[in-house]
């Protein structure tokens, strides 16, 4: 009875050797590495969170990215509507000066030909690119935002507002505005027409000579109907921008929280991983002291 009471003594104290052994192992690793978990085994429980984690912060980054170009494009449509809105205000400006009465026909003639030229600085304006290779001011379809056929008569491209680019769970943001919502859309004797048509209409009855007659007073209209929704245009740009910088403040502030989160699960703390490593060496040490003690007694010793 006393020897199978030894021997199972002493295979329990091998079992206990084993688990400290182990045990102290694993802390070991645990600070070299820094990660107290790394399998599933460790913690079934945590290791799910952590592809949970690790899936929202995959999800994350691909909205930031979509920021960071909706960003852009607001930026540069907000940089080529500045240049659109200087262009208009010169067309206005010739367009007062073309109204006096007092003008030669050779003035009229320089000032079609201005004219002209602020509507060629239009329409490339209007097909600027953006910084993907597409359409700034497109529509939903087409591959520029307007057209001029060989009479030099400029034509919207497309149906429908710009494709909205997507930076949230439900949330899409639209980059900039369709070129006819900036230039077309303009009221024209009970009808609507753009400022190209009505610019380049004035030009030519300048070029023609005599007064331009009603052709000025549409074009003033026309111009200063575009400038506002340029204006109304930029507006909407900017608090698209503030949207955005609250989606990415967003994203920050849940990037920390998921990170703090991962750590807490996945990350040693070395303070208590290094004082968990002391008390588990010191009941090794101890385990095995007392194990080499009881070993070199006598079977004598044991049966007294």
């Amino acid at each position: 009875m006393t020897i199978t009471s030894t021997s199972l003594f002493f295979d329990r104290a091998a079992s206990r050797l084993n688990t400290l052994s182990g045990r102290t192992q694993t802390i070991q690793d645990q600070i070299s590495s820094g990660k107290k978990l790394t399998a599933p085994s460790d913690d079934a429980v945590g290791y799910q969170r952590l592809q949970s984690i690790a899936r929202g912060t995959a999800d994350d980054v691909a909205w930031g990215k979509n920021i960071t170009l909706a960003r852009t494009v607001l930026d540069q449509a907000d940089t080529t509507l500045d240049s659109v809105t200087n262009q208009l205000q010169k067309a206005q400006e010739l367009v007062i000066q073309a109204s006096s009465g007092t003008l030669s026909d050779g003035n009229r003639a320089v000032i079609a030909t201005q004219l002209r030229g602020i509507v060629d600085d239009l329409v490339s304006l209007a097909n600027s690119k953006d910084s993907r290779g597409g359409p700034l001011f497109g529509a939903a379809s087409g591959d520029t935002a307007v057209t001029r056929d060989a009479l030099g008569v400029v034509s919207f491209t497309g149906t429908g507002d710009p494709v909205s680019i997507p930076v949230g769970e439900g949330i899409a943001i639209q980059p900039s505005e369709s070129a006819e919502r900036l230039f077309g859309g303009l009221a024209s004797g009970g009808g609507t027409t753009d400022v190209f048509a009505l610019l380049s209409t004035l030009a030519t009855a300048l070029a023609a000579g005599g007064s331009p007659g009603a052709a000025a007073g549409d074009a003033l209209n026309g111009v200063k109907a575009s400038l506002d929704q340029v204006s109304n245009a930029r507006g909407s740009i900017g608090a698209r921008g503030a949207r955005l910088d609250l989606e990415s403040a967003r994203l920050d502030a849940t990037a920390l929280t998921r990170e703090s989160e991962r750590s807490s699960i996945e990350d040693t703390n070395l303070a208590t991983a290094i004082v968990e490593l002391q008390k588990t060496s010191t009941i090794l040490q101890a385990t095995q002291s007392s194990l080499a003690k009881l070993s070199s007694l006598s079977l004598f010793d044991y049966l007294r």
